[in-house]
């Protein structure tokens, strides 16, 4: 769920970036900081905690940045919603921004669980295969889950397209019930 704050920051940084690919590459960026900050707990004390200095904040958000590689434009952002209070927020953050491009890019958000980890090749395949159905672009959001047994499981919107192992076993044994 998008949080009601997150979407004037999406809409600011697709204003800022000036093209949906390049809104989508920043995107990528602050999802990478994200990973990093969720992964820390002391990270999150850190960000949700008013007693500490935003200068502070602020120098260990830029050195975190640095080690990424994170472009000037990605640190800009990072250190607004540090100054905004609002960088323990950024997954809400950058799921509206994913929206807005997918939505300026007239693509959609597929989200597969398969059996087994998918090469490449396998994932363009699975993706003309999704745009088909779909009718348009498609954004693969990949799982891995071996109870599936074999095949995967997608999901569009509220359409999934079941075609793995289970999913078959499970429709015969309705069938023979």
């Amino acid at each position: 769920m998008i949080r009601r704050f997150a979407r004037p920051y999406a809409r600011a940084i697709m204003d800022v970036a000036g093209s949906p690919e390049k809104a989508n590459a920043l995107r990528f960026e602050l999802a990478r900081f994200d990973e990093v900050r969720k992964s820390s707990t002391e990270l999150q004390e850190l960000y949700a905690n008013p007693g500490i200095e935003y200068a502070q904040k602020s120098k260990i958000t830029e050195t975190i940045a640095k080690r990424l590689a994170l472009s000037a434009m990605a640190t800009r952002i990072l250190d607004v919603l540090t100054r905004n209070r609002r960088m323990n927020d950024l997954g809400s953050v950058v799921e509206a921004l994913a929206e807005m491009v997918r939505e300026a890019t007239d693509t959609v958000a597929a989200e597969v669980r398969s059996a087994k980890p998918l090469n490449e090749q396998e994932q363009a395949e699975l993706r003309r295969t999704l745009e088909k159905k779909a009718g348009r672009k498609v954004e693969l959001s990949i799982k891995t889950d071996p109870e599936l047994i074999g095949g995967f499981v997608a999901k569009i919107g509220s359409e999934v397209f079941d075609a793995s192992v289970s999913g078959k076993i499970e429709r015969f044994r309705d069938s023979l019930g």
